[in-house]
């Protein structure tokens, strides 16, 4: 067998399972009102469909104040940046915001500095492989994102990975290591959940364990906390053992990542760590973007998003609970069989079905109906928990959510 011939059995082993992975591709700008079109529709030609499927929690990504701020920042800065950021990529749009996001977490950080990254998978991959090494043993949450789980693998440090939001496993853990550097890595939301992570507990574990706590925020910042300063403020955190990441591209509504911690964290991160030395510098305009989107955000129209948004996740939540028997709010799975939703309070509303052919089958009957909402199978999520994953926008109205859970009763209401 050839190596052409390896992949096309491998690729039929993934659509065996039902678990190949399409594009589909989107037409103009994003907003809930999608537009969705074929390989062999002519540009223009797609539908529009109900989308619940964006991390776009804040309605951002189509604000008229940040697309007219990219559209300023690409004419003042140009289309890229040029090089990497230590060669002549670090644009003052960049210093700029790095400076910004510094301010909105320095109640929780002393000496606070901030390092812009192109996506949050790099920022991710700098912050551990540059912290960690063959000396450290990293603490791994068990449903961490794959960025996290690649970092450790990047640094070569030994991965201990301890159970879901067990904090007590943890502690065991860590009195056992005898390693030289310990570093604890977790989400502070959990993509695929929802939930959130016991983060006061962590910092206290790391405070007694010496470890370094390094948090990724990316579908926290802009959503939780007072101002929407992410998960260190909704949990008062303060600890100079803290690295914190939120990722631009979600509340947001733009791309890229910021990483806050102490000041000599960050000049250690840009002597040492690889992606961000090696990686072109994001373009410009991209921060000015985000400065705008920073704007809205954490200011008083971020207040009223935020608002629109919880009531949306009640509205969608009191749906469910008063729907029929098919559902089941966060709890295990019903007896016979049915939907689970589980317990979350963020924008993230998994609705786990089980079998990748059901949770599928339940992808497409919604899209049928004109509601698009992805189905997420494993490795995203561990075998026979298969999912849809709603995501609630701020840019959603009321109509559009109570028309989903209509949706969804009446197909739970149908056998099959």
């Amino acid at each position: 067998m050839n190596g052409l011939e390896d992949l096309r059995a491998r690729l039929a082993a993934l659509d065996q399972r039902q678990l190949r992975r399409t594009r589909r591709i989107v037409e103009g700008a994003w907003t809930p009102a999608a537009r969705l079109a074929d390989l062999d529709m002519p540009r223009g030609a797609g539908r529009e469909v109900l989308a619940f499927c964006s991390n776009d929690y804040l309605g951002l990504a189509s604000h008229p104040a940040v697309v007219e701020a990219l559209a300023a920042g690409a004419r003042r800065c140009g289309a890229g940046s040029g090089a990497s950021p230590l060669i002549s990529g670090h644009n003052a749009a960049h210093h700029d915001l790095e400076a910004r996001f510094a301010a909105t977490q320095s109640a929780h950080i002393p000496a606070a500095r901030a390092l812009h990254f192109g996506t949050g998978y790099l920022a991710n991959l700098a912050v551990i492989s540059a912290l960690a090494d063959r000396e450290t043993e990293v603490f791994s949450e068990e449903l961490n994102h794959a960025s996290l789980i690649d970092g450790i693998r990047l640094a070569y440090a030994r991965r201990r990975v301890y159970p879901h939001a067990d904090a007590d496993a943890l502690d065991a853990m860590l009195r056992a290591s005898t390693a030289r550097r310990r570093v604890i890595v977790t989400d502070a939301v959990f993509s695929m959940d929802g939930d959130l992570a016991p983060l006061s507990g962590l910092l206290a574990l790391a405070e007694r364990h010496d470890a370094w706590l390094v948090i990724d925020d990316a579908h926290g910042f802009g959503v939780l906390g007072p101002g929407g300063r992410g998960s260190l403020a909704h949990f008062g955190l303060h600890s100079d053992r803290i690295v914190y990441m939120a990722t631009l591209g979600k509340a947001m509504g733009v791309g890229g990542a910021l990483v806050c911690a102490h000041d000599d964290v960050i000049e250690w991160l840009i002597q040492r760590a690889r992606p961000y030395i090696y990686s072109t510098a994001a373009p410009p305009a991209l921060a000015a973007a985000v400065a705008a989107a920073f704007d809205i955000a954490l200011g008083a129209e971020g207040e009223a998003l935020r608002a629109a948004l919880r009531a949306h996740v009640a509205r969608l939540r009191a749906a469910f609970g008063a729907a029929t028997a098919g559902y089941t709010v966060g709890a295990a799975a019903p007896p016979g069989g049915g939907w689970r939703l589980l317990s979350s309070p963020t924008p993230i509303q998994p609705i786990v079905v089980g079998g990748n052919e059901a949770a599928l089958a339940l992808a497409a009957a919604l899209l049928d109906r004109g509601i698009w909402v992805p189905a997420i199978r494993p490795p995203t999520v561990p075998e026979g928990t298969a999912r849809l994953r709603v995501t609630l926008s701020a840019a959603h109205t009321a109509e559009q959510v109570e028309r989903l859970a209509t949706v969804l009763q009446d197909l739970a209401a149908r056998p099959g």
